[in-house]
């Protein structure tokens, strides 16, 4: 068992009735690692996602989170895990604590515990002074942020998150993203970051770029714009698929 390989995607292939989804998809993200899954809405990110978290059941290939298999395992490797869900998650009747302690119970965690817990990662987002506020009250960009701390509260090793950005201005946007790297760097946790959105990768990020079901190319960022003569990772795109670039921070769906 390597404990320093966050996630582990081993052949997955995934149909549904004669549409092939994912097609032999294979990829590893480290512990302490932002990895970005680059591709446009139809790629199959979102499909994998719910593999990864059970949504959807294994077929073929295999999935493990620091060695515990999805399948087999489901109970170790899920509890290893916080996720971030493409469409709002939190209960807007409630408030921003109720929803932390409703997501904490489902996790076995007491209450007096979660109010430590709660009061802890609402902080880091610089969500505290808005505890008492019912979800409902908040901007988008706020309630993503409640949502990440919701899913650090169980102190996961593996933060998924599925188009984390869509809907957001562009502050938020750049809040959300920089804060998620922070916690790479400062808690060693491994991301796996999907987006369609080119401006959010890094030269030095690790990107696995996925395309109709099936991975084109697996690197950092730099390397993969090296591999194919390109001129930045939104040209790189473009040559893998045959498509025309257009310009710097376009979301990929525009030069499909």
């Amino acid at each position: 068992m390597n404990e320093t390989i966050a996630l582990d995607v081993a052949g997955v292939s995934h149909s549904y009735g004669s549409r092939k989804a994912l097609d032999d998809v294979s990829f590893q993200v480290e512990q302490g690692q932002f990895c970005v899954l680059l591709g446009p809405n139809g790629a199959g990110k979102s499909t994998l996602l719910s593999l990864v978290t059970r949504l959807f059941a294994m077929r073929h290939g295999s999935i493990s989170i620091f060695g515990h298999d999805v399948s087999r395992q489901s109970g170790e490797a899920l509890r290893r895990m916080g996720v971030v869900f493409q469409a709002r998650t939190l209960d807007l009747d409630l408030t921003v604590a109720q929803n932390l302690i409703y997501h904490a119970a489902l996790h076995g965690i007491g209450r007096a515990q979660t109010r430590t817990l709660a009061a802890s990662v609402l902080a880091r987002v610089g969500m505290a002074d808005r505890a008492s506020d019912k979800a409902r009250d908040l901007s988008g960009g706020q309630m993503r942020r409640v949502e990440i701390a919701r899913a650090l509260l169980h102190a996961p090793r593996l933060l998924l998150l599925d188009e984390p950005t869509v809907g957001l201005d562009m502050q938020a946007r750049t809040d959300i993203l920089a804060y998620v790297r922070r916690l790479v760097q400062d808690d060693q946790i491994g991301v796996l970051w999907t987006t369609h959105l080119l401006d959010e990768i890094n030269n030095d990020d690790r990107v696995i770029v996925m395309h109709k079901g099936k991975v084109l190319d697996q690197g950092l960022a730099r390397d993969t714009i090296i591999r194919h003569g390109a001129r930045d990772i939104k040209d790189a795109f473009a040559k893998m698929t045959g498509s025309e670039p257009l310009g710097l921070g376009a979301a990929i769906e525009n030069v499909l």
